[in-house]
């Protein structure tokens, strides 16, 4: 019994000490002690001894590559401030051991003890992409095209993969463009060309209100004549009234003369 207690004692030291757990969302593959990667993929819950050997693991769900500080060159020649992107990807996990024996070791990165398969060249591809999808646009139009370009990418990432014959073994599941700053001559330039637009607009009512003054001031001269014609026949029909009532005074013989209506003169004889 004692013997059987203590046999207990060390397996669970042995498991405690000698065997690593394969995570959800990994994938792990043995090494052998010759440093040899055995096929078959160890996967997700099992308990793997690394007494003799050693188990690898490698996160294959949504794999987060981040790419910043990229500075792609925009279709009017302008070299971008900066550009940000993700790319979220996934692997087969029937492909992962034949993924690590048989790809550059250039092509895979490490971090926290764990291999992301893939990485570096997902990050070398989708760089290129978007430094072609960059050259489509100006620099001040992608920001507006950034669904469309987003999507671009990601159809060039799988033409990629698919002539690499790797379109079996990872899944492109989105791209996401993070940041897009144009050089600030551009963005100097955009302004100045909006503040002189706003000008020209205003210099645009300024000469619509001259010319409209000037129509005024035209009209005004064109019927100054007129008014001066209509001005001088009032005075004379004034005149030629006052002539009638001074002859029609001087003519009368009676004691009143009527003038016109409520309005009389007396005349004396």
């Amino acid at each position: 019994m004692k013997r059987i207690f203590t046999l207990s004692i060390l397996a669970a030291a042995i498991l405690a000490t000698g065997c690593t757990r394969i995570e959800t969302g990994e994938v792990g593959v043995r090494v052998g002690f010759d440093k040899q990667v055995q096929q078959g993929e160890l996967l997700p819950g099992s308990f793997n001894q690394v007494l003799i050997g050693d188990v690898l693991t490698f996160p294959i769900k949504d794999v987060n590559v981040k790419l910043e500080d990229m500075t792609p060159v925009a279709k009017d020649n302008s070299t971008m401030k900066d550009f940000d992107a993700v790319v979220i990807y996934n692997i087969n996990q029937a492909q992962v051991a034949e993924l690590y024996s048989q790809k550059s070791q250039a092509f895979h990165a490490r971090h926290n003890g764990d291999i992301y398969l893939m990485y570096n060249y997902i990050v070398q591809t989708t760089r290129n992409a978007i430094y072609k999808e960059a050259r489509k646009y100006e620099a001040l139009d992608m920001a507006d095209n950034r669904q469309t370009m987003e999507q671009s990418i990601k159809e060039q990432i799988q033409k990629s993969l698919a002539e690499e014959k790797l379109d079996g073994s990872l899944v492109v599941g989105q791209v996401l463009i993070r940041n897009i700053v144009p050089a600030d001559s551009v963005v100097a330039s955009a302004n100045d060309l909006v503040r002189s637009k706003n000008e020209l607009k205003q210099k645009e009512v300024e000469v619509k209100t001259a010319e409209a003054e000037a129509r005024r001031i035209a009209a005004l001269n064109t019927n100054a004549g007129a008014i001066q014609y209509m001005d001088a026949q009032a005075r004379m029909k004034q005149a030629d009234a006052s002539l009638k009532m001074a002859e029609a005074v001087a003519s009368f013989k009676g004691n009143t003369l009527v003038i016109g209506a409520g309005a009389n003169v007396n005349v004396g004889k």
